[in-house]
């Protein structure tokens, strides 16, 4: 029987409120939370002023909680005559109670209680029902009551100190900047790198308790006339142990701390000098003015260096990736196994067989190793030691109960989780000093919170631990010379995002480095080279590895040879997160569509898919998950040249110009050139990218096919443009562009349908919009390569292709550009169509002519107006509607079933189909 259970036995047949109050929540809090010494943490009757003198019946002061406790059998929904005559529910009661304290003391949630259950009422939603937790589920609850005495982790302000640090940062780094005789000079800019993070530290460490309060503040403020010399000095004395230091060193120099670490070492730095502005953004900004104990080593370890690194200042943001979404990454990956392997430890009442496996799991933790080959700033790094570190302070304050005698032996130290366990590789060497730091820092404070919770522990400097993080090319260094891979061994990064055709020089020879011996890897995303370094790393090992990356390398043709070739090399997903826009914490914030994969050539169960909606994360668990990230066998769709379904027309690209912008006219240009030479009418035509289908832009483009040159060679302003066309041509490195110089007045491509309408398909897209918009288009107007061409579309196909069922498989199977959806005949040729009766058939046509019909009705509005969520007119909505009940009709399924249901049904129905079934 646990302690859990026994305190739900104990308390249920309570009889008195006043007299049983007090042991209640003390008890509540030692054997259900295990806290140590309760009377700390909670305040009984306090005092309230309302229009009369009044009493809390508990307050905790450290989250600003207030507890209405009631007598057994009290009904909390009924309202109950009050001392001053009111009538009031207990809720009621208790806000009134909240209304009336000081803002300072207001915390966010209020609780009411019964001793039969807990109602916990969030004052961010105070109109929002009570999370309500029967006695008798507090065992299971015992995780989630954690922020009754600890306040919740305030991402919020963490973040606005760590932006702060960073523009205090950036001021200091300008100033110091003209100081420096040769500013253009590498290792001057090395030198200034170094200078930041070393102050930056000081402060934080006057501020943190590493040392005296404002200790380096007085020390530079009394020789402020010597700074430069002084701050030598001090780097020095700090990179020396205190029994190895001059026996006559001044006494002032001789407080400050052993550092270690690294941090100092390095003694032959260029140090401008410290007068004016510099000295004073020190002393009175950064010092006396800021408090660097409360940044986010996470966070302010990637501001510092987006700050600072010159390679970065010149975007004019701060980049950071937030502490949300490094956890998509470490919690599946490894933080909900050990979170849960010791909140069912916690859970149990107190033994010694509890105590020895909770010592077991820290030793467990203590062994694990972390590995970011593209660590940046360090900030996957940083943020996983402090959530281990987290989880280790919960199983040290159940192991000694305040007292660090209880549990460990003389010269044992509680703290077994290092920043030796940690190891990174990144190219830059100013980003390496800012991951060393943020490492240092994070350590810091973890070893704070640990003395807070044994009361008496050894100092925190000098710094005894270390992590590996070396300065080089991820993809040109032998991994194993950082570390060694095993089932210990979690990779963990967040690689950059580049498409093949946005690749520089160097970063092509990354990738041929890292596919040696691959012969087709030319389309592959950049980041796929450390899924393939990272395959080959932990190849028979157990080791596993989770990346960040672009959704597209779940999306499109690189599933069918990115997903293939890693199945071959005998790797398998063991969990995933779906497409989720991913924030990259800036002042120029970017969106990017992401997924996080897991990979193992290990055979991991259960596997998971997570899914995130807003604030709210699902997981299913999965029998096999797929390079689309589904749970379903593996589907590679084909390149193939035309329709799976035979008989379908052809989808191509329209006409492409290749030609400088000079075969292309505004209206302007065209109404210039109409005036002056009428004659060339016939040859100006309509011209339409995708942009100008979306949105109804206005353009003309000289459309010269089959036009004897009679007819043209005599106007100058074409003469004029076609040459600008041959020199552009020329001078392109394609062979087949080049041969083009030779006629210029032809697009380069030409594929414009002469006969009928056709459909016409945006290349990209929103992918905001519910429905790609299509439309059919007349032969007179020239169809530009951002547009595909579907010729002899009757309305069948239209309907089908407008469809939610189509949207869904588009979602998937589509490429993106950025938050845009890239169609492709890739798309197009692999959709698997209903086998649709007659009647179907005709049911569709009639409500495709319906979506036709519904845009006729807004002649005023482009489509992309309609097509805008916000902005679809009700009529439109209603065909779109009725367009895709019909179709889920045509494929015999229930309109109901999820988006990623239809896809997973499309796949089945491909396999098929492929199969010859």
């Amino acid at each position: 029987m646990n302690t859990t259970n026994t305190f739900a036995q104990r308390w249920h047949n309570i009889t008195s409120e006043k007299s049983d109050t007090q042991s209640f929540w003390l008890s509540l809090f030692r054997d259900v939370l295990y806290i140590p010494f309760p009377e700390q943490y909670i305040q009984f009757e306090k005092r309230v002023e309302l229009s009369h003198m009044s009493f809390i019946d508990a307050y905790i002061p450290s989250t600003g909680i207030i507890i209405e406790q009631k007598s057994p059998g009290v009904n909390l929904d009924e309202s109950y005559s009050q001392s001053d005559g009111t009538s009031m529910t207990p809720y009621e009661q208790a806000k009134r109670y909240y209304d009336w304290l000081p803002a300072s003391e207001k915390g966010r949630y209020i609780i009411v209680c019964n001793f039969s259950e807990l109602r916990i009422h969030d004052m961010e939603q105070p109109k929002a029902p009570p999370r309500i937790i029967p006695l008798q589920d507090i065992e299971r609850e015992r995780s989630s009551l954690a922020f009754i005495v600890r306040p919740e982790r305030d991402y919020t302000h963490e973040v606005e100190v760590s932006l702060r640090a960073g523009e205090l940062a950036g001021k200091l780094y300008d100033e110091l900047e003209k100081r420096y005789v040769h500013p253009d000079d590498p290792e001057s800019m090395r030198s200034l790198n170094i200078l930041c993070v070393r102050i930056v530290f000081l402060l934080y460490a006057e501020d943190s308790g590493l040392f005296d309060k404002l200790q380096f503040h007085d020390y530079l403020k009394a020789r402020a006339q010597t700074a430069r010399q002084s701050l030598i000095e001090l780097f020095r004395v700090l990179a020396t142990d205190t029994t190895k230091r001059d026996p006559y060193i001044d006494a002032t120099l001789n407080a400050f701390p052993y550092v270690n670490g690294g941090l100092f070492e390095e003694e032959n730095i260029e140090i401008p000098l410290l007068d004016g502005e510099p000295l004073r953004i020190i002393l009175e900004e950064m010092s006396e003015g800021f408090d660097w104990s409360g940044i986010s080593p996470t966070i302010f370890g990637a501001v510092f260096e987006s700050t600072l690194n010159p390679e970065t200042r010149k975007d004019n943001g701060m980049h950071y990736t937030s502490i949300e979404n490094i956890h998509r990454v470490i919690d599946p990956m490894f933080m909900y196994e050990y979170t849960e392997k010791a909140e069912s430890l916690l859970s149990l009442p107190p033994s010694q067989q509890r105590n020895k496996d909770l010592r077991k799991l820290q030793k467990e933790i203590a062994s694990l190793k972390f590995f970011d080959p593209a660590c940046g700033s360090g900030n996957f790094l940083t943020e996983t030691y402090l959530s281990l570190r987290r989880l280790e302070n919960k199983i040290i304050a159940a192991l000694t109960k305040g007292q660090v005698s209880f549990a460990f032996s003389q010269n044992e130290t509680p703290v077994q989780v290092s920043i030796a366990q940690f190891y990174g590789i990144e190219i830059n060497d100013f980003a390496v000093s800012v991951a060393r730091t943020a490492l240092w820092i994070a350590e810091t404070q973890m070893l704070n919170e640990t003395k807070n919770i044994v009361q008496v522990y050894e100092d925190i400097l000098p710094l005894k631990t270390h992590s590996t993080i070396i300065e080089a090319n991820a993809l040109r260094t032998d991994w194993h010379t950082i570390t060694t891979p095993d089932e210990k061994l979690y990779i963990i990064s967040n690689p950059p995002f580049i498409g093949h055709q946005w690749r520089k020089k160097y970063q092509i020879e990354d990738m041929k480095a890292a596919f040696s011996g691959v012969p087709e890897y030319g389309k592959f995303d950049y980041v796929c080279a450390w899924y393939n370094r990272a395959a080959d790393f932990m190849k028979g090992t157990g080791a596993r590895a989770a990346f960040v990356s672009t959704n597209s390398i779940c999306q499109g043709e690189l599933v069918n040879s990115f997903w293939k070739f890693m199945k071959d090399k005998g790797v398998e997903i063991f969990f995933a997160y779906r497409p989720f826009v991913w924030v990259s914490e800036a002042k120029d914030k970017a969106h990017v569509h992401c997924v996080v994969v897991g990979i193992s050539d290990a055979d991991i169960s259960p596997k998971y898919i997570y899914r995130s909606s807003g604030d709210n994360v699902t997981r299913t668990e999965a029998k096999h998950i797929n390079g689309w990230l589904l749970d379903l066998d593996d589907v590679f769709l084909e390149n193939r040249g035309a329709p799976m379904l035979q008989g379908m027309p052809r989808m191509k690209k329209g006409s492409q110009p290749t030609d400088g912008g000079n075969l292309i006219l505004s209206p302007d240009e065209r109404a210039e050139l109409l005036a002056n030479y009428p004659e060339a009418e016939s040859f100006v035509r309509r011209y339409m990218s995708g942009k100008d289908f979306l949105h109804d832009l206005e353009r003309y483009c000289l459309w010269l096919v089959d036009v004897e040159p009679g007819k043209f060679r005599h106007i100058k302003p074409i003469m004029d443009r076609l040459a600008l066309v041959a020199e552009k041509r020329r001078k392109s490195s394609t062979k087949a562009v080049r041969k083009a110089a030779d006629t210029p007045y032809m697009f380069e491509q030409v594929r414009q349908p002469t006969n009928d309408n056709f459909l016409v398909v945006p290349e990209t897209t929103s992918s905001r919009r519910q429905y790609i918009p299509m439309g059919y288009m007349s032969p007179d107007v020239i169809i530009s390569n951002a547009i595909y061409i579907l010729p002899d579309t009757d309305l069948y196909m239209f309907g089908v292709l407008m469809s939610r069922i189509h949207m869904a498989w588009v979602d998937v199977v589509a490429g993106r550009l950025r938050m845009d959806y890239t169609y492709s005949p890739f798309v197009y040729n692999n959709y698997p169509w209903p086998c649709a009766t007659e009647k179907q058939r005709v049911k569709i046509e009639r409500c495709a002519q319906r979506i036709l019909d519904e845009r006729v009705k807004c002649p005023e509005s482009t489509l992309a107006d309609m097509y805008e969520p916000l902005s679809m007119p009700l009529g439109l909505r209603q065909a779109h509607r009725e367009n895709d009940r019909a179709v889920f009709r045509a494929y015999g399924w229930d309109e109901e079933i999820s988006d990623e249901e239809i896809v997973k049904r499309l796949f089945v129905m491909y396999k098929a189909v492929k199969e010859g079934r």
